[in-house]
């Protein structure tokens, strides 16, 4: 009997961890025999987020110049580099012929540019051409079998072999070796969005949890009414395009040069707000030239290696937040000091030498900052950019509207001038934070909103159809530290905004435009459920605590298993994404390298006659 290994996923995370295994068989696993069961209800390779049924109007929030599923020399990690195109050089040769995808696909691929936002499907074909071709390269004995089933139950002893069960199928899986490659899952409501469900049902009101936008039932939300909206990111972004290019209108150029829209009368009236009251920042629209800042400088591995090592651990915000901010710092005053000297007051070196030595946040760096850069729109203010509604107050809603236009106007306007491409270094600088910060366990939602909203937020296009949708009345901005309350003198849902105070809105829907927060102990998914009440551990908001050098699952004693793995975003090692920018040493590339060849060299070392003995 072959050794058996067991894939609970199959979307981009799986095939990444798929493609480590056959870059990595040769060397690790020679010509032995292996049996890989790759277990999902969706297709192979796109999985659920990306799979080809789902509205063509959704858009990959990425060029498609900066996506790719492979290695590059870039990437710190055992195995070899094995090369591969980005999405846009895949979608050359797919518009050519040099590689084939499904009939449709063509025409959409060739006229992809590399720095074009690809919709959602065609990065779904590309997703599955990348697990067409890692499954070709893995060698001969090894044998993929594809399980289009929901895998419900793990169960196995420590030192034995794994049962996974799977929805509709009597007998179990027996495997050497799990790995769960899960993405992104529901999971139950907490109890304000519960009660929230309970009134919307007593009343006949609209609620829409957090979900995935795509798979979410819309039909609710009725033409001309006024829905409330909680979340500005970018699930906000696609249930704007769904309510409204999703429902026949269209974009036009106004006479005076501005986008403009032309509603069919199907859409709903959006009032949206959130924490921030803002969306997130538009993705850059320059390319960088001249000299990149030399990351790390400030929080490397070994700041993370002395802070890991401290008694009880890091604090955040004491310890970590100070190290992030001036290495984001760092990176901002770089750029502005090489590419754009005529607005510093002093020379680089004599500034990078005092930034040095100034501790994080002090008066200090403060004075040295102020005393350096003469304009205060050229210096780095994270307070500000990560909330920049605090304090302000408008008059009315008009304003209040004029307001937010005008804010996203000028964002747009900065992130796509490159005088202003310290922005950019600072988004380098974040990638390169992520990379480290992957090995300190779950960090709490705030960093990972943070850096979504300044590092990954919707392209420019996307916010100049907001700014039409706010002209044309099809939005409307509520404001900044946005309250959702049900009103059972009403039977509404009634929301309201510290940006204007005494002004609230009234609608009978309600939809909550986020991702639900993952938590392994009230997830949705019965495999993650059984897995917390057989004993494994989790953080305290609620991810699966795995060992960082490998991804195996640890009990609650602090105990890897030595035969379950998990990587994802159900996990205290989420990296940035399953596929990511070339030449960025993605965490999740350097997660798959580690977690593959752990699983190949035990494996490995089970010859048929070990294996017999250690299961009986």
């Amino acid at each position: 009997m072959s050794p058996t290994l067991v894939i609970v996923g199959a979307g981009p995370r799986g095939t990444g961890l798929l493609e480590r295994i056959a870059a990595n068989a040769a060397d690790l696993y020679g010509d032995r025999p292996l049996d890989i069961h790759l277990v999902d209800p969706h297709p192979p390779g796109a999985g659920r987020i990306w799979r080809h049924d789902q509205s063509p109007l959704l858009w990959m929030n990425s060029l498609a110049e900066d996506i790719t599923m492979f290695t590059d020399a870039s990437v710190e990690m055992a195995g070899p580099v094995r090369a591969g195109p980005t999405l846009a050089a895949w979608a050359r040769q797919a518009g050519d012929g040099t590689v084939t995808v499904p009939s449709g696909a063509a025409e959409a691929a060739g006229a992809l540019g590399p720095r074009d936002f690809a919709d959602r499907r065609l990065q779904g074909h590309y997703l599955g051409w990348v697990y067409d071709r890692a499954v070709a390269a893995l060698p001969p004995r090894i044998t993929v079998h594809e399980h289009r089933h929901r895998a419900v139950r793990l169960a196995g002893p420590r030192d034995g072999r794994q049962q996974v069960w799977l929805e509709g199928r009597p007998a179990p899986l027996v495997a050497d070796l799990v790995v769960l490659t899960l993405g992104h899952l529901g999971s139950e409501p907490p109890p304000e969005e519960q009660e929230l469900a309970s009134f919307a049902a007593t009343h006949g009101l609209t609620y829409l949890p957090p979900d995935f936008t795509a798979d979410s039932d819309l039909s609710g939300l009725r033409a001309g009414e006024p829905v409330l909206v909680r979340g500005m990111g970018l699930a906000f972004v696609d249930l704007m395009i769904l309510l409204t290019e999703g429902r026949g209108g269209r974009y036009l150029t106004r006479p005076d040069g501005q986008l403009g829209y032309l509603p069919s009368g199907e859409e709903p009236v959006l009032h949206v707000g959130s924490r921030r009251g803002v969306p997130y920042h538009s993705k850059i629209g320059y390319d960088w030239t001249g000299e990149r800042p030399p990351l790390p400088r400030f929080f490397g591995p070994a700041e993370a290696d002395a802070l890991l090592a401290r008694p009880g651990g890091p604090d955040f915000t004491r310890d970590v937040w100070p190290l992030i901010a001036k290495e984001l710092g760092f990176a901002h005053y770089h750029r502005l000091f090489t590419a754009h000297p005529e607005r510093t007051a002093v020379h680089w070196t004599d500034f990078e030498e005092k930034y040095a030595a100034a501790d994080p946040g002090s008066a200090a760096l403060h004075t040295l900052v102020a005393a350096s850069v003469p304009d205060p729109a050229d210096r780095l203010d994270l307070d500000t950019l990560d909330r920049p509604l605090a304090g302000v107050r408008y008059p009315s809603a008009a304003a209040l509207q004029d307001g937010l236009r005008g804010y996203i106007q000028a964002d747009l306007d900065r992130r796509h001038d490159p005088a202003h491409s310290p922005d950019q270094a600072v988004f380098l600088a974040l990638l390169s934070v992520y990379g480290q910060l992957t090995r300190f366990g779950d960090l709490g939602p705030w960093w990972h909103g943070f850096f979504s909203y300044l590092a990954s937020g919707p392209p420019g296009p996307r916010l100049k159809q907001l700014l039409a949708l706010s002209r044309a009345g099809v939005v409307r901005f509520l404001g900044a530290d946005v309250t959702v309350t049900a009103d059972g003198t009403t039977g509404l849902f009634r929301a309201g905004s510290a940006s204007l105070p005494h002004t609230e809105v009234t609608a009978r829907a309600l939809v909550e435009a986020r991702l639900p927060a993952p938590s392994v102990a009230h997830s949705r998914d019965a495999l993650l459920r059984g897995l917390y009440a057989d004993g494994a551990a989790t953080t305290p908001g609620g991810l699966l605590r795995v060992d960082a050098a490998d991804g195996r699952v640890l009990d609650r004693a602090g105990r890897a298993h030595p035969r379950r793995f998990a990587l994802g975003p159900h996990t205290d090692a989420r990296a940035s994404g399953a596929f990511t920018r070339p030449g960025t040493n993605a965490p999740s590339f350097r997660q798959n390298d580690a977690t593959a060849r752990t699983l190949l060299t035990f494996l490995a070392a089970r010859t048929p006659k070990e294996r017999h003995a250690a299961d009986q």
